[in-house]
C-alpha cells in the first residue's frame, strides 16, 4: 500500500508530479516537476503565489511579463557538481518558459505575501555550496533560495546530493512548531532523483508520539510530502540520491529540532 505522503511520478509525459496545497492537506507549499522537449513551452500565472523556477537539467528561456531571460541552465544531470539556474518570480506575473533543449523543471511555490518584490535571476555562481555531516552521514548541499536571501516572502529551496550508502536529513530532525528561536513551522516536499535511475531509497516521516509514522520506498522522480515530524532519508548501496527540498511556513526562517533519541551521535567522536 502506497503511503499517503508519497506522490508517485508519471514515468513518461510532460507532467512528472504535481503537489498542490489541497492535495497535501496543508497551507503553503506547492511543487510541480515538468519535462519539456526542445521547443516546448509552459505558461502560467503566479496569481497570489510566489514562484521559484529551478532548471534541474537542460536549458530554457524564461519570460516574465515580456522580459526574457534566455540561456538558463547548463546541467545535463542533477548529479553534476554544478549549481542550477533558477528564477524567483513574485505574485501577479505572467510566466512563459521555452525549452532551448530538452529540460526538466521544478516549479516551487508558496503564498506571496503583501510586500512588493522583484523578479530575480538567481545566479548559480552565487549559490552557497556546503558539506554536511561526516562519514556515511556526509551529503552535499546547494542553497538555491535560503532563508537569509531576502528575495522571497515564504519560499525556501535547497538541493542535496547524498552518496550511495549514506544517510541524509540525519540525525532525524523536524520543524513543525512555530517557536523561534528554538524551532519553526515549515511544510516540506522532497523531490527525489536516483543515479542510476532504476534505483530506490527510503524515507521515514514520524512524530514523537507516532501518531504519524510512515515509511516510503521512493523511486526516481517521486515526491515525499512532510507535513510534520522527523523525516530522515537513506540511500542504499549502489545508488546516489539527489533531492530538491521546498519549504514554506508562516514565517521564512528555518530552525529545526533533532530527535532527542538520536542526537547523541552528533556528540560522538
Amino acid at each position: 500500500m502506497v503511503s499517503p505522503l508519497l506522490a508517485k511520478a508519471a514515468p513518461s509525459g510532460r507532467e512528472i508530479v504535481n503537489i498542490t496545497p489541497e492535495r497535501a492537506g496543508w497551507t503553503h507549499v506547492g511543487f510541480r516537476a515538468l519535462r519539456l522537449a526542445a521547443g516546448e513551452t509552459e505558461s502560467l500565472q503566479t496569481g497570489s503565489r510566489e514562484l521559484c523556477l529551478v532548471v534541474l537539467t537542460g536549458t530554457v528561456e524564461v519570460t516574465v511579463d515580456g522580459q526574457a531571460f534566455p540561456h538558463l541552465g547548463i546541467r545535463n544531470s542533477v548529479f553534476e557538481e554544478v549549481s542550477p539556474a533558477a528564477v524567483y518570480v513574485p505574485v501577479g506575473k505572467t510566466v512563459m518558459v521555452r525549452a532551448e533543449r530538452d529540460a526538466e523543471l521544478a516549479l516551487c511555490s508558496a503564498p506571496g505575501g503583501a510586500e512588493a518584490r522583484q523578479v530575480r535571476v538567481l545566479d548559480p555562481a552565487s549559490m552557497r555550496r556546503s558539506v554536511r555531516g561526516q562519514g556515511t552521514n556526509t551529503r552535499y548541499v546547494c542553497d538555491i533560495l535560503p532563508h537569509d536571501d531576502p528575495s522571497a516572502a515564504h519560499l525556501l529551496v535547497v538541493e542535496v546530493m547524498t552518496p550511495a550508502s549514506h544517510s541524509s536529513s540525519y540525525p532525524p530532525h523536524k520543524h513543525d512548531v512555530e517557536q523561534p528561536p528554538l524551532e519553526t513551522q515549515l511544510e516540506e516536499t522532497y523531490y527525489h532523483r536516483l543515479n542510476p535511475p532504476q534505483g530506490f531509497a527510503f524515507q521515514r516521516v514520524y512524530t514523537d508520539d507516532r501518531s504519524l509514522d510512515e515509511a516510503c520506498a521512493v523511486e526516481n522522480h517521486d515526491v515525499v510530502m512532510v507535513p510534520r515530524g522527523y523525516h530522515p532519508v537513506v540511500a542504499p548501496h549502489g545508488y546516489d540520491l539527489y533531492y530538491l527540498n521546498v519549504m514554506a511556513g508562516p514565517n521564512r526562517f528555518w530552525v529545526f529540532k533533532n530527535d532527542p533519541a538520536h542526537e547523541w551521535m552528533l556528540k560522538a567522536g
